[in-house]
């Protein structure tokens, strides 16, 4: 019997502009990580290029930095849509990727796609300036991103830092990998929390960063495309877990949906939009997750990109790019829909 010859695996196609940048980020990211786990910063700022903010408008949006402890530099930058004013606006909290140990609100690439969540849904984006692993292990970013909410929810500290038509009972947690573990993990806390003035209606997750101890068949299948790799992952939760606690990727914090998962079907968790990509290596990843949201009998959506690497959203000369935020504004809008104005109650 004549054997049938197996049909070649799609390969990734990207721009070679976005197969440059995706090369340099890797190539600067791997030779920042030390074999002690500890990150090169210095190399990295010879390539950490920064936009700072405008109090005039560009392209229809303005930002300001607002600190909130300037002890743990934790700040939080605001992007507000200029030609929505009086219009009442939902509120975007942003957590920035980078594998809790790189990048920042301020990061050119972050700028640029915030602006075009605040233009292009329209609402105001407040983006979360965290602390970074490995000088700030967990749960350093987790309270930092909590604490942010908790200071919007003081009125005082909200008319200082925020336009009065942003909605806060209207409130948004989107975050791509890294920040899409942050996105979940504070909403839940959000969920138990008794915030006065807040209410965390959706959830984004694009991409998350969600790992375990196993070894699931996308990461060995898509190892060497753009990113994340087992080497790279492996790297950054040793940087990221606390240090005596051991080495266990099944900590809920990482295995969200694993053996420790809290039990989320108690909790009030608010609608989660998941976004997955065809050639990122956690896919599998980001599908228990999906499913396990599911099996919780939580509102969640799946929303696929089959030709697309992680972190492609943030390279605009990508068609998916613009689909992407599309697709984030009628989620927002869908789950807005049901919620008061604040200019008319």
């Amino acid at each position: 019997m004549e054997a049938t010859a197996k049909p070649p695996a799609p390969a990734l196609s990207l721009p070679w502009k976005t197969r440059f940048a995706l090369s340099v980020l890797s190539t600067f990211t791997d030779a920042s990580c030390r074999k002690n786990g500890t990150v090169n910063r210095r190399l990295l700022n010879l390539f950490d290029f920064r936009s700072p903010p405008t109090s005039k408008s560009i392209n229809g949006v303005m930002s300001h930095d607002v600190v909130v402890d300037q002890a743990r530099k934790l700040w939080f930058r605001v992007y507000v849509p200029t030609q929505h004013v009086g219009e009442d606006l939902p509120v975007i909290v942003f957590f920035h990727g980078g594998g809790f140990a790189f990048l920042s609100p301020d990061v050119m690439a972050y700028d640029a796609v915030c602006r075009r969540f605040a233009r292009k849904v329209p609402a105001v984006v407040v983006s979360v300036n965290y602390r970074l692993a490995p000088e700030h292990r967990y749960p350093s970013q987790h309270e930092d991103c909590f604490d942010v909410l908790k200071f919007l929810d003081d009125e005082e500290n909200r008319s200082k830092s925020l336009p009065e038509n942003a909605n806060l009972l209207r409130c948004f947690l989107v975050g791509d990998s890294a920040g899409g573990n942050l996105a979940h993990h504070v909403t839940q806390r959000a969920c138990e929390f008794n915030f006065r003035r807040i209410k965390v209606i959706g959830v984004v997750a694009i991409q998350p960063f969600f790992g375990g101890e196993e070894r699931l068949e996308s990461e060995m299948r898509l190892e060497g495309t753009p990113i994340v790799s087992v080497k790279r992952t492996d790297w950054i939760w040793k940087a990221f877990l606390p240090q005596g606690e051991g080495f266990d990727r099944d900590h809920p914090i990482i295995n969200v949906s694993g053996p420790k998962a809290v039990d989320l079907s108690k909790i009030d968790f608010p609608a989660t939009m998941v976004v997955i990509g065809g050639f990122d290596a956690l896919q599998d990843w980001q599908r228990r997750y999906y499913k396990w949201m599911k099996k919780c009998g939580k509102e969640v959506y799946l929303v696929e990109y089959p030709n697309m690497c992680h972190a492609f959203y943030i390279f605009p000369e990508l068609p998916e790019s613009a689909q992407l935020i599309g697709q984030v504004r009628e989620f927002i809008h869908k789950a807005s829909s049901n919620v008061g104005s604040l200019l008319t109650n």
